[in-house]
């Protein structure tokens, strides 16, 4: 064989074998209220079945945009119902992957060294000692919008929202207070329960009656390449073992079904 051939064919065996590796692995958009509880489901799954599961996580909006746009992901894990429907109004997924897999919920929490009071629950935000009150933006973010309508609920909206700091995700709204860069915020409980954060602060869950309901679904794009691999994790999340993993992470999946 022609020695000057070798380094082509090297090459062109190194470009079949990323091709090899790209057909196993799926990207998923995931809303960043999942950030802990889809790294180690993806973990698992990528452990059972030797499928890789590469994860972007942001705000619902963001991604409902990008996507739009023409954005190449697999799956789209959306904090809310609007934006997979919408996709599905438009054409956007594969027929028959729109899932609901859960329902979020939303806390108030400040760090193990605050002191401020959270038997109140969300009337704490005015406390005199709050400067400032980290929450996501609503204007893209479901957790946001929910914890406007919790706080228009209790009659405090017009006294906090001039101390807001707004995180473009609940994931850094989050960081905002575990920093210090925010006194309190509201912030979904599957953060609050979190490896992250579960022991640098304290938390108070807001009645789940006082905002409407953060129901959450996942959707195949129709333009996934990996269609086989997607559904393969679409089925894997309609697992009950993914059921008890998202309960441990403080989500509601009472209304998830198996089908």
């Amino acid at each position: 064989m022609n020695r000057r051939r070798l380094p082509l064919l090297a090459v062109l065996g190194i470009a079949f074998i990323c091709q090899l590796c790209a057909a196993q692995e799926i990207t998923v958009a995931a809303a960043a209220d999942l950030q802990s509880a889809m790294q180690d489901v993806a973990a698992r799954f990528e452990r059972e079945t030797g499928k890789k599961v590469k994860v972007i996580f942001g705000s619902s909006g963001n991604f409902f945009q990008q996507i739009q746009n023409g954005a190449p992901f697999d799956m789209f894990f959306s904090a809310n119902l609007d934006y997979p429907k919408k996709l599905e109004a438009a054409g956007l997924i594969e027929n028959g992957s729109y899932y609901q897999y859960a329902k979020g919920k939303i806390v108030v929490w400040v760090p193990n060294d605050s002191k401020i009071n959270l038997n109140s629950g969300l009337k704490a935000l005015i406390d005199p000692n709050v400067k400032k009150i980290a929450i996501a933006n609503p204007l893209h973010a479901p957790y946001g919008q929910a914890a406007v309508s919790a706080m228009q609920k209790e009659g405090i909206y017009d006294k906090a929202q001039d101390k807001f700091v707004l995180g473009e995700n609940i994931s850094q709204t989050a960081s905002f207070v575990a920093t210090g860069s925010a006194d309190i915020g509201v912030v979904a409980l599957s953060l609050a329960l979190s490896p992250n954060m579960k022991d640098k602060g304290r938390y108070k869950e807001i009645p789940t009656d006082e905002y409407p309901p953060i129901e959450q679904a996942c959707v195949i794009l129709s333009s996934s390449k990996n269609k086989e691999i997607a559904q393969q994790f679409l089925s894997y999340i309609k697992s009950a073992a993914v059921a008890d993993l998202l309960v441990g992470y403080g989500f509601d999946v009472s209304s998830r079904t198996n089908k």
